[in-house]
């Protein structure tokens, strides 16, 4: 599939619930001039607490540095999640950049900003231990959102041999 554009974010690659095997199928698939990831790509906050790092996620991330090589602009726009990554705004790494923000021009000619949307969360800039409790809430309801699939896709399984037998 060929497009000129693609907007990928909140990946949390670091983290159990990230749907990698989906992000690096589709990744596989799309040929595109434009990558923009646009924030929470690499979940640092979660890799500080708990080191999880399959290498599923090394295979995403070696396919988005392959796409920069084979001349498909990236342009990584750090979250609050990667924010450790924002030191680096403004570096070129080939056809990889960091930046803040952006402007994309869509072929209609169209001018859209490209920003991760902590940037205009009060809560994360002025409150770090509301921030914090948040965080443990998102990777708990994660960490429940993973069961409960466990338990749906048994009852799929189970549903499908009552349908054969």
């Amino acid at each position: 599939m060929k497009v000129r554009s693609v907007f990928i974010s909140d990946v949390h690659l670091g983290t159990r619930g990230c749907n990698s095997s989906a992000l690096l199928e589709f990744l596989r698939e799309v040929q595109t001039d434009h990558l923009y990831l646009v924030g929470d790509i690499i979940d640092l906050w979660s890799l500080r607490k708990t080191f999880y790092w399959p290498q599923e996620h090394n295979n995403v991330l070696r396919t988005i540095l392959g796409k920069a090589k084979y001349g498909t602009r990236v342009i990584f726009v750090p979250g609050n999640h990667d924010e450790d990554f924002r030191e680096f705004v403004g570096t070129s790494f080939g056809n990889l950049e960091i930046l803040r923000d952006c402007i994309h021009l869509t072929a209609l000619g169209q001018r859209l900003l490209v920003l991760h949307g902590d940037e205009f969360d009060s809560i994360v800039k002025f409150h770090p231990w509301l921030t914090a409790f948040g965080s443990r809430a998102y990777d708990s309801s994660i960490e429940i959102n993973r069961h409960f699939n466990r338990i749906r896709q048994f009852f799929v399984i189970l549903i499908g041999l009552s349908l054969v037998i």
